[in-house]
């Protein structure tokens, strides 16, 4: 198995796939780097090299009790690049991945990197707060919470739901789909994901995203119920001068499966241009 060390003595798992000019993803809550698949088999099989790695509590990575917040993930994906002396590094994130993204560039710099895309991603800024109207109530997040403590598992297989847009008229979800959500999130540690929920909401990436000075490639769907656009998408696209934004129609958050064929086209136009 493939880790590296950070500097508090977590492991962080990744695999790597492809030859050439390095991407980097990082995956949503409460995922890991599985939830890539699709993109990493196209883009690794279109001359990239491709890394996806399970961010702290995840997946095979270790768990961590503390200290699960977005400084330190940053940093933890600061320590792989740094590890593997990664260069020129297009770097994605998707929806909790964003935040990795937007707050490693605001922590870290772009230095090492030459292209970033966020998709379906949770900055600026997920909490409705007097600054940020069209931000989702903190009642939600408390009540994810609670779900949590009681059946983490019903938890998982409810948001799943919504995640895909299974409850739409017309959906491309499949129950596999829904399955796969469910045991990559059970492969997660319960305290970390539990914490992950007040990082993902709370967490304003709004300075972050001004330090972005490279080219940027933004997706959302204009129906995700889970990071609802116009306080994500939109407003990152306002704030990063360098962003490309795609919109796409009657799309849900989990974006990567139910719009994969579209998305892979996106993102291997995006990388090559």
């Amino acid at each position: 198995m493939s880790t590296i060390m950070t500097k508090d003595g977590i492991e962080i798992y990744y695999k790597a796939g492809g030859v050439g000019p390095t991407v980097v993803l990082s995956h949503g809550w409460p995922l890991n780097a599985d939830s890539w698949d699709i993109q990493m088999q196209h883009l690794a099989c279109n001359g990239y090299r491709v890394i996806a790695y399970d961010r702290r509590g995840h997946g095979r990575s270790s768990d961590s009790w503390s200290d699960n917040n977005m400084d330190t993930f940053a940093d933890d994906l600061a320590s792989l690049i740094d590890t593997l002396d990664l260069q020129q590094v297009s770097l994605i994130g998707f929806s909790m991945g964003g935040g990795d993204v937007a707050r490693y560039i605001g922590r870290h710099g772009t230095g090492r990197l030459s292209k970033a895309a966020l998709i379906s991603a949770v900055p600026p800024l997920m909490l409705k707060t007097e600054s940020n109207p069209v931000g989702t109530p903190i009642a939600v997040f408390d009540e994810m919470r609670e779900k949590l403590r009681f059946d983490r598992s019903l938890a998982y297989q409810d948001i799943s739901t919504s995640f895909f847009g299974a409850n739409r008229s017309g959906s491309s979800a499949t129950k596999g789909m829904q399955d796969a959500f469910w045991l990559l999130g059970m492969q997660s540690s319960s305290k970390s994901t539990f914490d992950c929920v007040k990082a993902f909401s709370e967490t304003d990436f709004t300075e972050d995203l001004k330090k972005f000075d490279l080219p940027t490639l933004i997706v959302h769907g204009d129906d995700d119920q889970i990071v609802p656009i116009a306080a994500a998408g939109l407003a990152s696209a306002k704030i990063i001068n360098t962003a490309r934004l795609e919109i796409y129609q009657g799309a849900p958050h989990g974006l990567t499966h139910t719009h994969a064929d579209r998305l892979n086209a996106d993102l291997l136009s995006f990388l090559q241009s």
